[in-house]
């Protein structure tokens, strides 16, 4: 069977970049720091390499935020998202402890308390007051985007300060050419930080602010019409112009967000439920939230502002010619479009559907008539009448594909059916490389 090939993901390399990028930040470190002698040279040295170590990774947090394509699109929204958390912690961390260090250096070195040296540092060294206010709003970044905090509060509310970080680093950033010893007077340092950041800023600007503007201002897009699915279930059709020249694949998303009272100040991702057209986009939505369920009252003619198209599960992932895809709740919105153009035989195609009952299959008639055209093989497990819910095994997924190790799989639904799921065919011999999976919880 020839094998398809898939785009190769830069994952790898972007992370080996990452280490280089550190490794050369603690060569910096390394080369400008003599013989440490004494608790107060060990405890300010320590503070110097962690801050260093911090001000990096605070840089690559906001890289993360930037919504590159290069990540986005080939590497994966979700990973980027887990990535961006994870190296959130790792700043903070390395922030807080340089914080804690240098003071504690500076206080064993003069002989004073630690509460009389951080006032002395805050007033007295250069660019230390705005410093101060950048870390502390870093810190209480942190702390509401802690998972108890977080779930606590309305998306858009966290989003809004979440875009705080863009100032608390502009705060922080001076003082670290100011008073950083690696810094002053050496001008090579202090070009490669300005590259650094400037890099970081440049992409920020173009990716979150400029592309979207170009791609609004070009397409205009706006609300053709709200049609119901399926219980609490709507899909959302969306014209403009030239659509298809914006470049989305089947299992994409973008961000969306209408212009309708109530709705213009959320932005939330929703899949493509349906293959781009020259004039059209659909998504389809199930109501779980304020924004979601708000899409029910649009009005045709409402303004559209999106941003992407992003996400990795497209068919460049595919590496071979038997597709099974597993779709459950509004996963089956990105998972349906890859159904209609997934490249291969239909009978080499097979779609899981898994649903509480018959009623909540949306789309399934035209599930049914692309699986009719493409000879496509087309299931769904639902809830019997006592509600016991039919299990994804191992031993039915072997059942229903001998073959299933030798299948890419599409793997998309709620995270409690797409962890167990995942953990089935990892047991029924299906390697992690092929499976292709998306969360785009927030």
């Amino acid at each position: 069977m020839r094998r398809i090939q898939p785009r190769r993901s830069p994952a790898v390399p972007l992370i080996l970049l990452s280490l280089a990028g550190a490794a050369a930040v603690l060569s910096l470190w390394w080369h400008n720091t003599p013989n440490v002698e004494g608790t107060a040279e060990w405890l300010t040295h320590a503070g110097r390499l962690s801050g260093l170590l911090g001000g990096y990774v605070l840089a690559l947090v906001v890289l993360q935020m930037a919504r590159v394509p290069a990540l986005e699109r080939r590497v994966g929204s979700d990973r980027v998202a887990r990535w961006h958390a994870m190296s959130g912690r790792y700043a903070l961390c390395l922030i807080v402890a340089h914080v804690g260090l240098i003071i504690a250096g500076y206080a064993e070195q003069a002989g004073t308390g630690l509460v009389d040296q951080s006032v002395t540092v805050v007033m007295d060294y250069p660019d230390m007051i705005k410093a101060t206010v950048g870390t502390a709003m870093l810190v209480a970044i942190g702390l509401i985007s802690a998972g108890a905090a977080r779930r606590r509060m309305p998306y858009e509310v966290w989003y809004y300060l979440h875009l705080f970080t863009y100032l608390a680093v502009f705060l922080t950033f001076w003082h670290q050419l100011a008073t950083g010893a690696e810094f002053v007077g050496n001008k090579t340092a202090e070009t490669a930080w300005y590259a650094l950041y400037g890099t970081v800023t440049a992409l920020v600007v173009w990716y979150r602010l400029l592309v979207p503007l170009r791609l609004n201002l070009r397409h205009r897009m706006r609300v053709a019409a709200v049609v119901p699915e399926a219980p609490g279930v709507v899909s959302v059709l969306i014209k403009g112009r030239r659509l298809h020249r914006i470049g989305a694949q089947a299992g994409q998303f973008f961000r969306w967000r209408f212009l309708a009272p109530g709705m213009r100040w959320g932005s939330h991702p929703y899949s493509l439920s349906a293959p781009p057209r020259p004039e059209l986009l659909r998504i389809t939505v199930k109501a779980v939230g304020g924004h979601s369920t708000g899409l029910a009252s649009l009005k045709p003619g409402t303004r559209v502002w999106a941003e992407g198209p992003y996400g990795a599960m497209t068919a460049a992932r595919r590496s071979r010619g038997k597709v099974l895809m597993i779709a459950g709740g509004a996963g089956i919105t990105p998972i349906r479009a890859l159904f209609e153009t997934l490249p291969g035989k239909g009978g080499d195609l097979t779609l899981l559907y898994r649903a509480r009952s018959v009623e909540d299959l949306a789309l399934w008639d035209e599930l049914k008539q692309i699986a009719t055209e493409r000879g496509a093989r087309l299931l769904y497990a639902v809830n019997g009448p006592d509600g016991a819910r039919p299990e994804i095994t191992p031993e039915r997924l072997r059942h229903l594909l001998p073959d299933i190790e030798d299948h890419d799989v599409y793997l998309c639904g709620p995270p409690g059916l797409a962890e167990h799921a995942y953990g089935a065919l990892r047991e029924a011999g299906v390697p992690d490389r092929r499976i292709h999976h998306e969360s785009f919880e927030l």
